[in-house]
């Protein structure tokens, strides 16, 4: 596969170039199909090509693109309502990507901070988070090889374990400066780290108690991944702000900082903006993947399937040495291993398989919430094997 010179090397590319594309499968340009067990890192979560969103792009490009912020724009409005409705909460500011999301919720949350006359606002973020690219978002991201090179990274963060509630109240006890906590419900760049069942009950009260922000990153779990709307549903508890992202567009670029309450309406004419998000054409597709998912009943399709393939791998692994834990929540999965096991993508592509591994040992699936009962079956089985070996010869 030739690579273009003129790129620049961002990136680490695996030896496929995906063409075509059609519910859980994806075609390359030698024509081989493959079982798509990563959906764009969460974001294809209606599958490839799916004929609702493919339509309201096309309706929304022959009639208008784009006109910016400075107007009304009825799609984003539309967009806000339906988001609003789903979450329970009250507003949403409309961006272009899950980092902007991010960066848009440490403002609001700073900008909030300095309107009850707090010089250093300081947010809690934790270890082995993942946020976004940008130097704002990079820096509240947990892990040191996204900071690696970028220093000086920005002030106005308290970093503390995932997981770990005292290691927060020991922060509330000697930092006044404290106005939020933004945390995944489930870690996903991070390994597939699930949290204890009461971990965002517990969130939720500390910030009750010390009138912070609770801020919730669903851009990986949220828009029906695991089995709910939102991850935090599980919980009974609804967040301050919450950041959405990826599968809201279903490939469409789109993101989405929610607030609620006293977070709702924090931002305000000329705190914060943006040329292209909200614009008609992405809140079209936004809107599209909303009412397919309602009109499918997919939210729940996910907990069902995601419980399938779950529970087929834990019984074809079980018992095999080499596998430290199978965990994960609706159709967000992660196997990890005792070893790294990176080589796992390529050895996938060349059994037809598009996966992933991160946190260097953690395989993670995300199947789209289209999939079939036959294809689940393919997931247990393939994946099983592909392990198996694996784990035999490394």
């Amino acid at each position: 596969m030739e690579q273009s010179n003129h790129l620049m090397h961002t990136y680490s590319r695996l030896p496929a170039s995906f063409v075509k594309g059609s519910g859980a499968w994806l075609e390359d340009d030698k024509g081989k199909k493959y079982l798509d067990l990563l959906t764009g890192v969460a974001v294809c979560s209606l599958g490839h090509s799916h004929p609702a969103v493919a339509d309201a792009i096309c309706e929304q490009a022959r009639t208008l693109l784009h006109t910016s912020n400075h107007f009304s724009i009825p799609k984003q409005e539309q967009l806000a309502n339906e988001l609003c409705r789903i979450s329970g909460m009250d507003s949403v500011f409309v961006c272009n990507s899950g980092a902007e999301a991010n960066e848009a919720a440490i403002k609001l949350a700073r900008y909030w901070g300095h309107s009850r006359d707090i010089d250093t606002p300081t947010i809690i973020v934790t270890e082995g988070s993942f946020h976004g690219r940008t130097l704002a978002t990079l820096t509240a991201t947990g892990n040191r090889k996204v900071h690696a090179g970028f220093e000086p990274l920005v002030q106005g963060f308290a970093r503390v374990p995932y997981n770990d509630i005292e290691a927060i109240r020991l922060v509330a006890e000697n930092n006044s400066n404290i106005v939020a906590i933004l945390v995944e419900p489930i870690q996903g760049e991070g390994g597939v780290n699930m949290p204890d069942a009461d971990y965002l009950k517990s969130l939720r009260k500390i910030c009750d108690d010390n009138n912070w922000l609770l801020m919730l990153d669903e851009i990986q779990t949220g828009m029906g991944r695991t089995g709910k709307w939102f991850a935090f549903q599980h919980a009974g508890i609804t967040p301050d702000v919450m950041t959405l992202a990826k599968a809201l567009g279903n490939g469409m670029p789109i993101g989405a900082c929610v607030a609620k309450g006293k977070a709702a309406d924090v931002l305000q004419p000329g705190s914060h903006g943006t040329t292209f998000g909200g614009n008609p054409l992405a809140c079209a597709a936004a809107l599209a993947v909303i009412k397919t998912l309602e009109d499918g009943d997919l939210v729940n399709q996910a907990e069902k399937q995601g419980a399938r393939i779950l529970n087929g791998l834990q019984d074809a692994l079980a018992d095999i040495p080499g596998i430290s834990d199978i965990r994960g929540q609706g159709l967000l999965i992660g196997i990890e291993l005792d070893r790294p096991c990176r080589e796992l993508m390529i050895k996938g592509l060349e059994h037809g398989l598009v996966l992933n591994v991160t946190a260097d040992k953690v395989i993670r699936l995300l199947p789209p919430l289209i999939i079939s009962d036959d294809e689940c079956g393919m997931v247990v089985g393939k994946v099983s094997t592909l392990v198996k070996e694996f784990l035999v010869t490394s």
